[in-house]
């Protein structure tokens, strides 16, 4: 540890206890005994006070909607949305009559689903007015009746029997299948789960999320727009039939891809010509389109706007700093040591930012509880070899340790003034420091080796022996105390001296 008096420039790490009174002693909270399932991830917080009467353990045949395992099914049901997502409109633009394989597929997928519809009236809910987790069989029934149960059962009748049972101008293969896309609200939830997921990078899944917005509306655009000239009265006149008279006859992928093509060329607003419309319902459906894919462009590059700025404000920020302090120093006429010591300090700032070394926010946003048992594991080895805190009691360090604070210097900083009434104490961990002033740098060693290296660096030689002030030899560093003066000697040099007298 160094007592500082005077500006010392060190270019390393400082742990500093502020001496100033604290209140101290106060009560630490009980840690809650509940389960788990009111941490962070669940999204349930308990309630204040001590009047909670929320539930830990759910009925039986109860599920709970955080359940790892329950989570594991959603997921699945998520990858299945992403199927019914694509062939749904696929399906409705390009088919007029089951085909297998994706027949037999979807009645595996509406399986899937159905049995989905069945484990919901067993999954508990979290009432939105009080934030308890609801696990009465009836008051659940009821909530998903009230709600989702309809669609649900609706968007899992198979393209078969609702072809059959419908009205023949609903009759057409895939209308129905329309109805599935309902499903892609599960989409949305995941990827709002996945941006508050610190395992996942916010930036890709944010990219990933617009990715799929994206081909989502190029796919559908592009089965509609098939449809449209398919379902044609004159199918030469169509948009497909100028450039391709017998595109009836084509297979199912050329005709898919001319249509993504086109899709995908009015989205850009790139618009080769090759492709356009030829009657009025095509006229109709690109105005449609087309003032879509405005919103939609809006959406993407507003999006990825605050992508990019997000990930550079920190660099614009810390230049318009070092702009800010290079005009107050030329306004206000600093001396180029200061504007030094400014801008050196601006930019180590910057650089620990930067490096996600953001301790003291990250400590300073935690309970006092967990800010002392980081600090014990990061700073009490330190401090208790440090030779001043020799035979304290460890309830006294701790409580020191409690209060202290990593500090990082740039080179040729001032750390304490000459005459500055000190309210902060420094151990040095790493660099080293200097001091220009009429007072006195005191170094404590922590070892009585190190006292003789300290000796050897002060007068140019190394002594073999320290002596008090009374000419007593000490040979324990633990036998020297605060403003005892010291005597290095050598025996060389003691051995010269006699020769010349």
């Amino acid at each position: 540890m160094r007592d500082l008096y005077g500006n010392g420039g060190g270019g390393g790490g400082l742990f500093r206890a502020s001496m100033c009174g604290h209140k101290q002693g106060e009560d630490i909270e009980q840690l809650s005994r509940e389960e788990s399932q009111y941490s962070l991830s669940t999204g349930i917080l308990p309630s204040l006070g001590a009047r909670s009467n929320r539930r830990v353990k759910l009925r039986s045949f109860i599920i709970s909607p955080y359940d790892r395992r329950y989570r594991a099914w959603e997921t699945f049901l998520v990858v299945l949305v992403v199927y019914t997502a694509w062939v749904s409109p696929f399906e409705f633009g390009f088919l007029d009559k089951p085909e297998a394989p994706l027949s037999i597929t979807d009645n595996v997928v509406n399986g899937f689903f159905a049995i989905d519809i069945v484990l919901t009236f067993f999954v508990a809910y979290l009432d939105r007015k009080t934030y308890l987790l609801v696990d009465n069989p009836k008051r659940i029934a009821l909530k998903y009746a009230t709600s989702w149960f309809i669609f649900d059962i609706i968007s899992t009748i198979p393209s078969e029997l609702a072809r059959k049972i419908s009205p023949k101008p609903l009759g057409s293969y895939g209308l129905f299948n329309m109805l599935r896309l309902w499903r892609l609200r599960r989409v949305g939830g995941l990827f709002a789960r996945l941006e508050k997921d610190r395992n996942f990078n916010y930036f890709w899944v944010r990219c990933a999320r617009l990715i799929c917005v994206t081909i989502f509306a190029v796919h559908c655009a592009g089965c509609f727009y098939y449809l449209i000239a398919a379902r044609n009265h004159d199918p030469q006149n169509t948009w497909i039939g100028k450039s391709m008279p017998d595109f009836l006859q084509q297979s199912l992928w050329v005709r898919y891809v001319t249509s993504i093509y086109w899709s995908i060329t009015t989205l850009t607003t790139v618009g080769y010509g090759d492709l356009h419309a030829q009657n009025t319902k095509e006229m109709i459906f690109d105005i449609c389109y087309m003032l879509f894919n405005l919103g939609l462009t809006a959406y993407l590059i507003g999006n990825m706007t605050n992508l990019v700025v997000h990930g550079t404000s920190k660099t614009r920020h810390f230049r318009d700093t070092i702009q800010a302090a290079s005009s107050f120093a030329q306004r206000n006429q600093l001396s180029a040591r200061l504007q030094d010591q400014m801008l050196s300090h601006l930019c180590l700032k910057f650089r620990i930012d930067s490096e996600g070394l953001q301790q003291q926010g990250t400590l300073d946003s935690l309970p006092k509880a967990i800010r002392s048992s980081i600090s014990h594991f990061l700073f009490y080895s330190l401090v208790d070899k440090v030779y001043l805190f020799r035979g304290v009691s460890n309830d006294l360090l701790f409580q020191l340790v409690s209060e202290m604070k990593a500090e990082y210097f740039p080179p040729n900083e001032d750390v304490i003034l000459q005459n500055e009434a000190p309210t902060d104490f420094y151990i040095l961990v790493t660099g080293a420091v200097k001091g220009d002033f009429g007072g006195k740098l005191v170094l404590v060693p922590r070892t009585f080796e190190e006292l003789l290296e300290i000796g050897a660096k002060k007068y140019g030689f190394f002594a073999t022996k320290v002596l008090s002030e009374n000419g007593a030899e000490i040979d324990d560093i633990e036998l020297i105390r605060d403003g005892d003066r010291l005597v290095f000697a050598s025996d060389n040099r003691i051995d010269e001296m006699s020769n010349q007298q």
